[in-house]
């Protein structure tokens, strides 16, 4: 390993959100040196910089060859299945990301052993940093994915839920894809800040979901947005009686950001949902959905499905993904770099960790 990066999805095991029994190395967005090979791989060898999707793909079966490479059918033996259950038959593997999801050490560490490296690694340009490509591992596929989703022409008004890495990374793809109007909502005003000096794009703090979906229907005709992106997940900011809500229920966190997405969305419009949602919910807005005809999209990225392109725009200067970088921490570091990210300290937004330093 040469970097290594902490997710907000590794907050999720982090917090107790996503149970995990047994010691597990966490991370799955890292990057680093091929040491050794197995003999199937033939395009890569010894000191190639290589960066890993995170999904695990044996690059073989049905999903694999249909671009669906997080539904490999392989790469998670014991948890696998079609029914997609709260703790059976989930999808393909993960690095870093319990033993529902194959059980499998991820890249927070100096050495990972990278299963099905046949498909996944992508060789590095030298010309380019490691941390001009890290997010090419992650954030920046699942970003561009929920905007991918949307099947914008040009023009269109995207709102993103979530001024965090996953959501900064959305903002960049909107962009890509010559998004007329960007809005950003966050409960975090230095998050905010950070992502408007970034890409000029409009921002909301929210206040209630009430008001932020009446002002996003202000800057969008009345109407609603074209495509409203998720990127927060199960873990949002909660009052206490959310969390009674959730108890009561015997859920895990709220839906109250995906709640806020059908409503601030345009009648026929499209609901990409990023984050993470790992139980299933009450009172779900199946008549709301109905009603305003709306296209919900939602699941981990196909990395390698877009990685290359991805890279592309990374070496032609189209993009730029380091600029979220907040902070730079030894390896022996990371129980820091962990607790000031789970409490957004220290205007944390991105902590990459330098597994040698």
């Amino acid at each position: 390993m040469t970097s290594t990066a902490i997710c907000g999805s590794d907050l999720h095991m982090y917090s107790g959100g996503m149970p995990q029994l047994k010691p597990m190395v966490m991370g799955h967005e890292f990057m680093g040196i091929v040491e050794e090979m197995g003999s199937n791989i033939s395009h890569l060898q010894k000191g190639d910089r290589v960066v890993v999707p995170f999904p695990i793909a044996c690059g073989c079966c049905y999903f694999c060859q249909h671009d669906l490479p997080s539904g490999c059918e392989n790469s998670n033996t014991d948890h696998y299945g079609p029914e997609g259950g709260i703790l059976t038959e989930k999808g393909g593997g993960m690095f870093g990301y319990t033993d529902l999801y194959g059980g499998y050490n991820g890249g927070q560490a100096q050495y990972v052993r990278v299963p099905y490296a046949n498909f996944g690694p992508r060789k590095v340009p030298d010309i380019l940093t490691d941390e001009q490509v890290l997010f090419l591992t992650d954030i920046f596929p699942t970003g561009y994915t929920g905007v991918m989703w949307g099947e914008l022409k040009g023009g269109e008004s995207v709102v993103i839920f979530g001024a965090g890495p996953v959501g900064s990374m959305a903002v960049k793809s909107a962009i890509l894809h010559n998004a007329g109007k960007i809005i950003v909502i966050d409960t975090l005003p230095y998050r905010l800040e950070q992502i408007r000096k970034l890409t000029g794009c409009e921002v909301i703090l929210w206040q209630d979901a009430k008001q932020t979906v009446e002002q996003i229907r202000d800057l969008t005709d009345g109407r609603g947005a074209d495509l409203c992106i998720d990127a927060v997940g199960f873990e949002p900011e909660r009052n206490l009686l959310d969390k009674a809500k959730a108890v009561l229920n015997f859920e895990k966190g709220s839906v109250k950001v995906l709640e806020a997405c059908f409503s601030a969305v345009r009648r026929g419009g499209t609901v990409s949902v990023l984050g993470v949602y790992p139980v299933n919910y009450d009172n779900f807005t199946l008549g709301q959905i109905f009603d305003k005809g709306l296209t919900i999209k939602a699941g981990q990225a196909p990395v390698h499905a877009i990685v290359d392109k991805l890279l592309k725009y990374v070496e032609t200067g189209q993009v730029k993904l380091d600029d979220i970088i907040t902070h730079r921490l030894a390896l022996d570091e990371v129980a820091k770099g962990y607790e000031i990210f789970h409490k957004k300290e220290d205007n944390c937004v991105k902590v990459v960790l330098d597994p040698w330093k």
